[in-house]
């Protein structure tokens, strides 16, 4: 130590708990102070003996030397006021320059005080986590988490060697966010957050809950990223659909994992501009409105397929770098294509990096396993009667509108997060204030979700995967609903599977497998899902449920496509069914794609196509999918020929007509009374002959009388689409 220049008495436990990493509030120690009327500076620099101080501007502001061999210094400066300072630190092996960030004020203000205390802040994403910014006359990365039960809370990466103690946060003390600002920082650094408990236990390292970027997995770090620069060129896309009713409007969505669509031919993942070459023109093609991506938010876990996510805020390294996924956004949009998300607000789960007891405490989640654990997927359940936990999944629902442009979100296991007694024994859950299961901490939050989202951007979409009678999910939350946009109808997709599963001579005995799901389809607005959930876990594929040969499957699922794009609701499917993918969807391998050299295959893939095109030219077939008018039924009680027909209608439009065989016998001169006579086109056929059918129909037409007799040949295991030729 050098003698004689010892300017303050530093307590001894002061100097160890900066020393040892365990001060709660090292800017009060660090940085420059005035003390007794002069202006002292005093530093942690590892190594150093001495270091001389400048203004960032270059001005010399003074000299600090050793007050302890571990590096911490401390020194008298020679200007007036408190300012941001470099040191030039030495020691008998060299020298180097450091920016003292205990030299720099706080970033966040008393505004961001107010909104984030009452949980009404809506700019978290731009306040929290890691941002690259100037401040006060430097550059670098502002660093704000919040962890309120922390005693001390630390960002580490390889630019600190990882070391806890050189940059100890800033508590603000009213809202429990931790901050600091490291000058000269710069994009693609790894880092997280240590963490030390009320207990002073040291957690273990934590990524960032708002981290924009993540490491690819196994590794689990945040990684600083510049913010997302991205020139969109999609106005005309976002502002058709924030002009139009979307009830009204085409919806046919093609549902995608994006680490399996399709693989390099080494077998790797594509990254998103190889996905933007080959995925976009293949869903325009197939004459999808929308993608929809399973998570593809970070998570350590590949079978979890995303659903189990620690990055909320992250796109998964997996696919390459954050633009990457701006860049197929705007490509999609430019290309007319909508772009959704599954999002995962219900449950997390508990890897230690993760948020599962970020502060040592029960943050994000409930203490209680009662309320706080989910026994099916082992995970914890955020807590949503928590403003702060609110506010950080509205901010993650708002942050995908705005800085991805998505078109919407479809919400995993929203009734899981609706009961309380969701998937548990009678002594496994606790009751609410007034005794019953409903969870409304929960609802309150998918009401506000919705509303900010809306509220915000016009034209977005939110889908509920809901699967009880909780009525109103998709009614206005100022009408008591839940404010979704859609539900998924998962009661047709159940009943209708059941039914296609049976053998044709057993089908008359189960006709309501099919009529039921009419009484209720306009209870809701709904979504008509095939989905992933309905080729995995043993369950098989869609071809495979089928029932009969080889070439009745394909005719049955030919028959329940037709029936499905012509029932009243918005289409999902997916990927790999659109060709009638043999083999039950796996997260580890790429569709089968060499299945489209089969005539069979193929012919599925382009009866898709013809029956989005039908979908999306026919204001009848999609412009009342959510309104009883749109719907009249022309035959509802044939069970013995398990024949089903009727019409979809919107005002001022042709209506079409939907005719179902589900029996392998022909039905020739079968009687149906349309609503209107003339000539009536025939613009689907499920059994044609380029759809891999036997080619019975009705030569593209036919005609009914003066009051819509009409006799007309039913192909078997098949559904045809009428429409009348006018003028």
């Amino acid at each position: 130590m050098v003698k004689g220049i010892v300017i303050t008495q530093l307590s001894s436990i002061e100097k160890t708990a900066i020393i040892g990493g365990t001060h709660n509030d090292p800017f009060a120690v660090l940085g420059p102070h005035r003390i007794a009327g002069r202006l002292i500076a005093r530093a942690f620099i590892p190594g150093a003996t001495s270091a001389d101080a400048f203004m960032i501007d270059g001005t010399p502001a003074g000299t600090l030397h050793m007050i302890d061999p571990a590096g911490l210094l401390e020194g008298s400066l020679s200007i007036t006021e408190p300012a941001a300072l470099r040191y030039h630190a030495r020691n008998a092996a060299g020298d180097w320059w450091i920016t003292d960030p205990y030299s720099f004020g706080p970033v966040l203000g008393p505004m961001d005080d107010y909104f984030i205390g009452e949980g009404s802040h809506l700019r978290l994403f731009d306040r929290l986590g890691a941002h690259k910014i100037a401040h006060e006359g430097a550059t670098g990365v502002h660093f704000a988490v919040w962890a309120p039960n922390a005693k001390r809370v630390s960002v580490v990466g390889l630019f600190n060697a990882w070391d806890g103690r050189r940059h100890a946060m800033r508590l603000r003390r009213d809202t429990g966010i931790w901050e600091i600002f490291v000058p000269d920082l710069g994009e693609d650094e790894p880092y997280k957050f240590e963490i030390v408990g009320a207990d002073g236990k040291t957690l273990p390292l934590k990524a960032d809950p708002f981290a924009f970027r993540s490491e690819l997995r196994p590794a689990t770090a945040s990684v600083t990223t510049a913010p997302l620069a991205h020139e969109w060129g999609d106005a005309d896309h976002r502002e058709h659909w924030r002009s139009v009713d979307i009830r009204r409007q085409p919806i046919s969505i093609y549902e995608v994992h994006p680490g399996s669509w399709q693989r390099r031919n080494d077998g790797g993942f594509l990254s998103w501009d190889e996905m933007a070459d080959r995925l976009i023109p293949y869903a325009v093609d197939m004459g999808f409105t929308h993608v929809e991506f399973l998570p593809f938010t970070e998570h350590p876990f590949d079978p979890s397929w995303g659903y189990q996510t620690t990055g909320l805020y992250a796109p998964s390294a997996r696919f390459g770098p954050p633009e990457g996924l701006a860049r197929f956004v705007d490509g999609a949009h430019r290309a007319g294509l909508g772009v959704l998300l599954d999002w995962v607000p219900a449950h997390f789960p508990m890897d230690a990096h993760g948020l599962s007891h970020f502060d040592g405490t029960a943050l994000y989640e409930h203490a209680d396993p009662r309320k706080g654990f989910h026994p099916d997927w082992s995970t914890a359940i955020f807590n949503f009667g928590r403003r702060e936990v609110v506010a950080y999944l509205v901010n993650n629902a708002l942050y995908w509108a705005e800085k991805y442009h998505l078109d919407g979100l479809r919400v995993d296991a929203v009734a899981s997060m609706l009961y309380l007694d969701y998937s548990r024994k009678a002594d496994e859950w606790i009751p609410n204030d007034q005794g019953g299961r409903e969870n409304w901490e929960a609802v309150k939050f998918l009401q506000r979700m919705n509303v900010e989202l809306y509220g915000a951007h016009p034209g977005v979409m939110t889908i509920a995967e809901e699967s009880t009678s909780w009525p109103g999910v998709s009614q206005p939350v100022h009408e008591g609903g839940l404010g979704f946009g859609f539900k998924w109808n998962m009661g047709f997709m159940h009943d209708t599977l059941r039914y296609m599963a049976r053998e044709p001579i057993h089908r008359r005995h189960h006709h309501e497998d099919i009529t039921f799901g009419l009484l209720y389809a306009f209870g809701e607005n709904f979504v008509l899902p095939l989905s992933h959930d309905e080729v995995v876990h043993g369950k098989g594929s869609l071809l495979g449920k089928m029932s009969g040969d080889r070439w009745q499957k394909f005719a049955n699922l030919r028959a329940y496509y037709a029936l499905m794009w012509g029932y009243p609701g918005k289409k999902l499917l997916f990927m790999g069914q659109e060709f009638a993918q043999a083999a039950e969807w796996s997260e580890a391998r790429a569709l089968d794609w060499h299945l489209l050299q089969e005539p069979s295959h193929d012919g599925v893939r382009r009866l898709i196509g013809d029956l989005n095109q039908a979908y999306r030219s026919r204001p009848g077939l999609h412009a009342r999918d959510c309104e009883a008018e749109g719907f009249h039924w022309l035959i509802v009680d044939d069970a013995a020929r398990s024949v089903f027909a009727w019409e979809r209608r919107a005002p001022g439009e042709k209506p079409v007509a939907v005719i179902s065989n589900m029996t392998p016998i022909p039905r020739y001169d079968y009687a149906v009374t349309l609503s209107e006579g003339g000539r009536w086109r025939e613009i689907i056929n499920s059994d044609a002959v380029i759809y891999g059918g036997s080619g019975i129909g009705n030569g593209g037409q036919i005609d009914a009388g003066a009051s819509g007799e009409a006799h007309i040949t039913l192909p078997p295991l098949a559904t045809i689409m009428l429409e009348p030729i006018r003028g």
